[in-house]
């Protein structure tokens, strides 16, 4: 059972930074539980306002029920007393109920709610597919806008109205006319995050517009770095957070984008370049090539040289 009501946890998760850790994976694709216990532990020792289990970084697409619900449980038992534990529910209708089921009985204390399955879809069947996913758990449940689950202003606000458990609303779409409008009809009933890929990018401007936080892939392998970007940015100190673009963040970006998915691949990558390899990503991804891993090896270790 969770510790946090929704209201409670919306209160938590709006005011700190937010991360998704990776699930690490041996060098025959199964879950490895003993590096995964390993790799939360340490997550959890740093002033984290939350942890989404089973997510985008954590490849939640590739794992099974069985490991979905194993992954989520591993991290409710690990995770230090004090940090919330939010796993995630995906695919069809069906299964993102099943899902969202399955991690409130494995003691998750949230839920982010990704896009359904790939088919296009109407404001009204968006709203019918997340509506019995709220109606099926108590869980506090956050709606991720992106790719094929862009949802209307008007949308939004039916849904927060007709279920108390909407605790807040992730961006990955990036289309600032559209938070515009879900600010403006929801105004603090809802709690508003940032999910564009390597967020501390957007991160400043989207604060300015009402987006308290962001989720940081990066947390994952440069935690301290995290942090202080994060504390940069709440502090709204533009020429601290440009540096920390300039100098790593934007490079970053440029190994990233050398390839689709590598917005997954570089994280673990990241992990390897800190020591603390966390296996293989499973396909469709792959990892990134010997070159590309020299080159983030190359950066992340300006980062400790410096203290960027």
């Amino acid at each position: 059972m969770s510790d946090y009501s929704p209201a409670e946890l919306a209160g938590v998760l709006r005011d700190g930074l937010l991360s998704f850790p990776v699930t690490p994976f041996t060098e025959d694709l199964q879950v490895d539980q003993a590096k995964l216990v390993a790799h939360l532990e340490w997550q959890s020792s740093y002033d984290i306002g939350g942890l989404f289990i089973a997510g985008g970084t954590g490849e939640g697409f590739s794992l099974s029920p069985q490991e979905h619900e194993a992954v989520t449980r591993t991290a409710v038992a690990t995770v230090r007393d004090g940090v919330p534990v939010l796993s995630s529910a995906g695919g069809n209708t069906a299964q993102a109920v099943a899902l969202a089921r399955q991690a409130e009985e494995a003691g998750a204390d949230g839920l982010l709610l990704l896009p359904p399955y790939l088919t296009e879809t109407t404001q009204e069947g968006l709203r019918a597919h997340v509506s019995a996913v709220l109606e099926a758990t108590n869980l506090g449940v956050i709606l991720y806008n992106r790719a094929n689950a862009v949802y209307g202003a008007d949308t939004v606000r039916r849904l927060a109205d007709a279920h108390p458990n909407l605790i807040g609303f992730k961006d990955g779409n990036g289309d600032l006319e559209q938070l515009a409008r879900v600010l403006s009809a929801n105004g603090d009933r809802l709690f508003y995050l940032g999910g564009l890929p390597t967020a501390e990018t957007f991160a400043l401007p989207l604060l300015q517009l009402g987006l308290s936080t962001y989720s940081s892939a990066m947390f994952n392998f440069v935690p301290e770095f995290a942090l202080d970007f994060y504390r940069s940015v709440r502090a709204q100190d533009r020429e601290d957070v440009q540096r920390r673009l300039t100098d790593v963040v934007l490079p970053y970006l440029d190994i990233r984008d050398r390839g689709n998915g590598y917005g997954v691949s570089i994280v673990k990558a990241g992990l390897r370049a800190v020591g603390r390899d966390a296996g293989p990503v499973r396909p469709p991804l792959r990892d990134l090539s010997p070159e590309e891993q020299e080159q983030l090896n190359t950066l992340v270790r300006g980062i400790a040289a410096v203290g960027v």
